[in-house]
């Protein structure tokens, strides 16, 4: 018995309803979920947050909107702050020459790399923060100074730490640039020159611990190189078989106690 024209066009049909109805299902369960939570949204009294221009009606409602306005410039600065004027600069530099040398490509990845670099930088920073703790967040918060007082005891130690590994070329450099008078001593030279000071020491200071890292690695990249070419193996990579020698390496002589130990050390 052959089939008819209308059995053999529903057995066409019956694989793209199925479909059709498999794409349907999702959406539909995401719309009454939309629905649902629109309903339930209308039927709470949720919190609301809006944000208006208005007359200020004193001095102290502007100076208030000025200070919440030049907070958040702060805090969008604050990466930038933390990078240039901590030890964030040379651990995170001294740590990814470190990577290049054992030639490891991605291996810690980056976010390994700067995490580790954020919690030396605070562990290395402790003292200096606990100082501007103790000497200006803490009196400020009981009432005890202002704001600017309060500002200007949180840079003393932090231009402290700075002034501290800045090379004194370094900073003549930025205070000719500057076109400054020269000064009596390190506590007339303002903070805006001591920063970019402090950030060529510190990078000038990284890539010599950088260097020190890579002579061992480039031997034993020399070494392999060297004799791949005798045996006349000349297609194969020297690095990929140098690599695990100098992983077995860094492993034997605790490597990463002894980075770490020599960045803490060298800001002691």
């Amino acid at each position: 018995m052959k089939p008819s024209a209308s059995m053999a066009f529903t057995g066409k049909t019956q694989p793209v309803l199925r479909c059709i109805f498999r794409a349907l299902v999702p959406v539909a369960a995401i719309c009454l979920v939309l629905f649902c939570a629109a309903k339930f949204a209308g039927a709470q009294n949720l919190p609301g947050l809006r944000l208006e221009l208005q007359q200020a009606e004193s001095p102290e409602d502007l100076a208030v909107t000025i200070q919440i306005i030049l907070l958040i410039t702060l805090l969008t600065l604050a990466p930038a702050i933390l990078i240039l004027v901590t030890s964030f600069t040379r651990i995170v530099i001294v740590l990814s020459l470190l990577r290049h040398a054992l030639s490891t490509q991605q291996i810690p990845p980056n976010q390994v790399i700067i995490g580790l670099a954020l919690f030396l930088t605070f562990f290395i920073m402790t003292p200096v923060l606990t100082d501007i703790n103790d000497q200006a967040i803490q009196p400020y918060l009981n009432e005890e100074i202002t704001q600017r007082e309060a500002f200007d005891r949180a840079v003393v130690p932090v231009r402290g730490f700075m002034l501290k590994y800045t090379r004194e070329n370094d900073l003549a450099l930025f205070v000719r640039a500057a076109r400054l008078p020269q000064p009596a001593n390190v506590d007339e030279v303002p903070t805006r020159v001591v920063i970019p000071a402090f950030v060529i020491s510190e990078l000038r200071t990284a890539f010599q611990m950088g260097v020190m890292l890579f002579i061992p690695f480039l031997i034993i990249d020399m070494v392999v190189a060297s004799v791949l070419m005798s045996m006349g193996m000349l297609m194969l990579p020297p690095i990929m078989v140098s690599l695990p020698f100098k992983i077995l390496l860094f492993v034997l002589v605790d490597g990463w106690h002894m980075i770490v130990m020599s960045l803490i050390e060298s800001f002691g």
